[in-house]
């Protein structure tokens, strides 16, 4: 590979979330195409690679690029239409009425390209997405050049997508055929929730996984509602009968859990389950408190996730750092549980781990693709800095985020974004929101 394509990051601290790693002081990243090539003293690296492009980042952090293990890219165009009401109002009463009159391919596009803006911006280069017309959120993410979890989502009752279970794994899987072997996705089999999804569709789901090797992802156990209706119905909690349909296993990302006994929280580390804490949707709309300590105590594989934007209503993962971190603590009395290296790791080597991808994302390690993030702590605010690590969770927020790379290429600089025209976007978004309060 050619010095050429080498870029050399030259910043005050590397956090690199490598197991057992320190911050590390006056390093330097080296990228050589899209794969980190090495992480060395100023001195050292710059002596030998010294016709790499360097770029001087001051009093910055770098980071992996965070892992939004959770989110409905496409919903940032319904951010703020249905505030302050419980799950299944805000469902029922608002948005599946609002999608079934208004989601389409270029809808879904426009939305998820928003959504990539607004995460990029924020320092997070992988988005495990959710949601229907999937073809348009794989080329929101290649257009924008952020990872994504693509879904092939599916739920019982038809939509503007699709008619009913087969025909929405019909088309997902065609859309996973079309964009088969781009590096930038992944795919996930996707039934939405046990209240929305009969036992032979997961069933379907499951093997369809297993054909594919995709890992799994779905809502559970959001709702103490969710649990009651399950045992009115089937005579058991929503976990019970998922495992009694074998989908509890390490391909299993199990969205929100809220509300868990010490019965399901030991089968869930046992089947090595990954577990996607949504602190903040969570608390927006009041559906409890993961019990994140008694996970981690389990060995649970917790990450994190924002949700979408309609219900949280920020796709901020700094923000969701900082509250797991700090919910926990409060919800426990324990100020130890979810030290902040652990939030951290929640949002990059643990969700890599989860989405199947931890020998290539989620930390800065030599021969990793180069997903790199730096963080300023030049602000007033940010200062002083006693411990970069900490201040990350605790203080730094996504306004903080100066520069991203994916794959080794800049997609944020400067706070500019390079892959998206923002004004054009936000022009095209506007029209469509125009449109839609107009003929609400």
């Amino acid at each position: 590979m050619s010095q050429a394509q080498q870029t050399l990051l030259k910043a005050r601290w590397i956090v690199s979330m490598a197991p057992g790693s320190e911050v590390l002081n006056e390093h330097a990243l080296v990228m050589q195409g899209e794969r980190i090539a090495a992480i060395l003293p100023w001195a050292e690296a710059e002596a030998q690679y010294p016709n790499a492009a360097k770029v001087e980042l001051g009093s910055h952090v770098l980071i992996p690029g965070l892992i939004n293990g959770h989110t409905h890219s496409a919903m940032s165009l319904l951010r703020g239409v249905a505030d302050d009401v419980p799950l299944m109002d805000w469902l029922n009463n608002h948005i599946w009425p609002l999608e079934k009159k208004w989601v389409s391919e270029d809808w879904t596009y426009q939305g998820s390209l928003l959504s990539a803006a607004e995460a990029l911006r924020g320092g997070v280069t992988y988005l495990n997405d959710m949601y229907f017309f999937p073809t348009a959120m794989a080329r929101a993410a290649v257009d924008s050049g952020i990872r994504a979890g693509v879904s092939i989502n599916v739920i019982d009752f038809p939509t503007g997508y699709a008619s009913g279970p087969d025909d929405y794994i019909a088309k997902g899987l065609a859309a996973y055929q079309q964009f088969k072997g781009e590096k930038l996705l992944d795919w996930t089999s996707a039934p939405h929730a046990p209240y929305t999804v009969s036992d032979e569709t997961f069933v379907k789901l499951r093997q369809l996984a297993e054909q594919h090797e995709m890992q799994m992802h779905c809502h559970i156990h959001e709702t103490q509602d969710e649990v009651d209706g399950s045992l009115k119905q089937y005579g058991m909690r929503p976990l019970e009968r998922l495992n009694k349909l074998g989908l509890l296993n390490e391909k299993m990302m199990a969205v929100h859990m809220v509300h868990l006994n010490e019965d399901e929280i030991a089968m869930l580390a046992r089947q090595r389950v990954h577990l996607v804490h949504n602190p903040n949707s969570n608390m927006k709309l009041a559906s409890g408190v993961c019990p994140v300590t008694a996970l981690e105590a389990a060995g649970v594989n917790t990450v994190l996730g924002t949700d979408g934007a309609a219900s949280n209503n920020r796709q901020d993962m700094f923000g969701e750092i900082r509250a797991a971190a700090l919910l926990a603590k409060g919800s426990t009395q324990n100020p130890t549980t979810v030290s902040a290296r652990t939030a951290l790791e929640m949002a990059t080597l643990r969700a890599a781990k989860a989405m199947g991808r931890g020998d290539e994302l989620g930390s800065l390690e030599v021969g990793k693709l180069a997903d790199v993030v730096a963080v300023s702590l030049d602000a007033l605010e940010c200062r002083p800095v006693y411990n970069p690590q900490a201040q990350l969770v605790y203080v730094a927020g996504r306004e903080h985020v100066s520069d991203v790379w994916v794959g080794g290429r800049q997609v944020l600089k400067d706070r500019e974004l390079t892959t998206i025209d923002q004004s054009t976007l936000l022009d095209r978004i506007e029209g469509i929101v125009a449109k839609m309060k107009t003929e609400r």
